[in-house]
């Protein structure tokens, strides 16, 4: 049975852990149904799930490596048969998986996220939202410095961004908004804490103000999703990065 037109139907990538699930956290509820999205971590997905129910939200768990072209064509025509629309798609990835083959992360963040968008845009309405989720690092790149071992990383959020950008006549012509939520570092997050191990101070220099938390950040990230006049770009904490960047 499809849920009522008044459910907002979300889409949150990356959903089992760190942001992705903070993410699906806050918009999920009474009337907001989160089809949380994780490649192998089924335990934790569906723990995530049983806690948005348990305060009286919607939640799905759904497995499938978006970076498999049948895995991410198969989810989306679930999501099909079982919603028949989709209101809200979350673009969050990471791609400093220890062991990853040359090339993952580009495959990862922006061949499996433009593809992902193609495939969900026909079952997204007018007034429906795609959020790319991104870092300064990634967004400044290569204009900025970033810390060892995260240009790969940087390079491939910058393309799939930018892959996105060329889709932009097409969001424009079903009527479908498009942000960009660029966060400086995240306070608490995994990827901090490798960082901080690879160059600790250029990380230590980007802790002169206070750093976004998790929860701050996915307010962003969920406010851009639900916002019925969106901005096109979010950024979310280091000011110093932003120093001459139009408003």
């Amino acid at each position: 049975m499809q849920p009522p037109a008044s459910t907002r139907i979300a889409l949150v990538t990356d959903a089992s852990r760190g942001i992705g699930a903070e993410v699906a956290q806050q918009l999920a509820g009474p009337d907001t149904h989160v089809i949380m999205n994780y490649r192998e971590k089924a335990d934790r997905a569906n723990a995530i799930a049983d806690g948005i129910r348990d305060v009286g939200g919607h939640a799905s768990p759904v497995a499938a490596d978006i970076a498999d072209e049948a895995a991410s064509a198969a989810m989306i025509e679930d999501i099909a048969h079982r919603f028949g629309r989709l209101d809200v798609l979350v673009l969050a990835s990471g791609g400093l998986e220890l062991g990853a083959e040359p090339g993952y992360a580009m495959h990862l963040n922006r061949d499996a996220q433009r593809r992902l968008t193609r495939l969900a845009l026909p079952l997204m309405p007018a007034g429906a939202h795609i959020v790319f989720v991104t870092s300064h690092q990634a967004h400044f790149y290569p204009n900025k410095a970033v810390p060892k071992g995260y240009a790969t990383i940087a390079a491939s959020k910058r393309a799939g961004e930018t892959a996105l950008y060329t889709m932009r006549s097409e969001f424009d012509h079903k009527g479908v908004h498009f942000t960009v939520v660029s966060g400086d570092m995240i306070d608490g997050t995994i990827i901090v804490r490798l960082l901080q191990r690879r160059d600790p101070e250029l990380v230590e220099a980007r802790s002169h103000a206070p750093l976004p938390t998790v929860s701050e950040f996915a307010k962003a990230i969920a406010h851009a999703a639900t916002n019925p006049n969106p901005s096109s770009i979010v950024y979310v904490g280091g000011s110093d990065y932003l120093a001459g960047v139009p408003a």
